[in-house]
């Protein structure tokens, strides 16, 4: 099945999404969202990790992986997070 969803980030998203993984007080959520992300990255210099794999890595399921895609591509990055 093809994906309808491309996550190809940026070198400036993929620096945000960094200091939120390193900041010293964020919520949960958005830190696991961003290493997500991170993990689902098909750009150049991306991971690329397929849905299957990043659900077993973040102990969540494949939809979940899913759904994250799409809300970051029609919605932006802060709607991601």
């Amino acid at each position: 099945m093809n994906k309808k969803y491309i996550v190809e980030l940026t070198s400036q998203e993929r620096i945000q999404l960094r200091d939120i993984i390193n900041a010293k007080r964020m919520a949960a959520h958005k830190r696991r969202h961003a290493r997500m992300l991170l993990k689902l990255d098909q750009g150049p210099d991306g991971p690329a990790w397929p849905d299957t794999q990043v659900a077993g890595a973040f102990d969540c399921t494949a939809r979940s992986a899913e759904r994250l895609r799409r809300r970051l591509v029609e919605g932006g990055l802060d709607r991601a997070l």
